[in-house]
């Protein structure tokens, strides 16, 4: 019988990721750690990370300087105005064209939690329809994404929105980055940011 648990431990332990403590990506001060690429806006108020559309209204990114390859990302969203932002991961950036998968945050009807390739093939998998209910507008939304090798993973206010797995993400190598899109008149509000990578 101990052999029996013992072999089961084994088999749990050999299939169960183990993520160390989690740490701020955002000081809740300054964007230290960040870099922003475009002339869309990106401060800080109030403790918390404000994105809104600048005088050009193009893409605009705020990337990590360090680079993230398996991990569990948490941050919580506010979409004022339409919302229309998203979170990219193992992505790298020259000027505001961006290399990398795309967990869309977007208003009600538009896919938030799915995951789309940018300046590649497009949309790879969206959540189902009725799932479209967990995304709060206008309120405090909290999103998880685990991304480990090819499977990236995403929640939004405890709901799993999707699952996929695909070998150009594990492939994959790059920073975290925030979205905000193009076209104008958007703002979103981010705070309690944070990572969680393998032990």
């Amino acid at each position: 019988m101990k052999k029996l648990i013992a072999l089961f431990l084994l088999a749990f332990m050999s299939t169960t990721i183990f993520f160390a403590q989690e740490k701020p990506l955002f000081n809740g001060k300054d964007l230290t750690g960040w870099t922003i690429y475009g002339t869309e806006k990106w401060y800080v108020e109030d403790g918390l990370l404000v994105c809104e559309s600048g005088p050009d209204n193009e893409y605009g990114y705020l990337a990590t300087d360090e680079h993230y390859k398996d991990f569990t990302l948490m941050l919580e969203f506010k979409q004022e105005a339409n919302g229309n932002s998203g979170v990219f991961i193992r992505s790298t950036i020259e000027g505001t064209k961006i290399s990398g998968w795309q967990v869309e945050v977007a208003p009600p009807g538009h896919s938030t939690g799915g995951v789309y390739e940018s300046y590649g093939r497009g949309w790879l998998i969206k959540p189902d329809p009725e799932k479209d209910e967990a995304l709060k507008m206008g309120e405090w939304n909290e999103m998880k994404i685990r991304v480990y090798g090819n499977k990236l993973t995403s929640w939004l206010n405890g709901v799993e929105m999707v699952t996929i797995n695909d070998a150009l993400i594990g492939a994959g190598e790059g920073s975290i980055a925030l979205q905000i899109h193009d076209g104008g008149g958007i703002k979103v509000k981010w705070r309690n940011i944070r990572v969680a990578t393998p032990q």
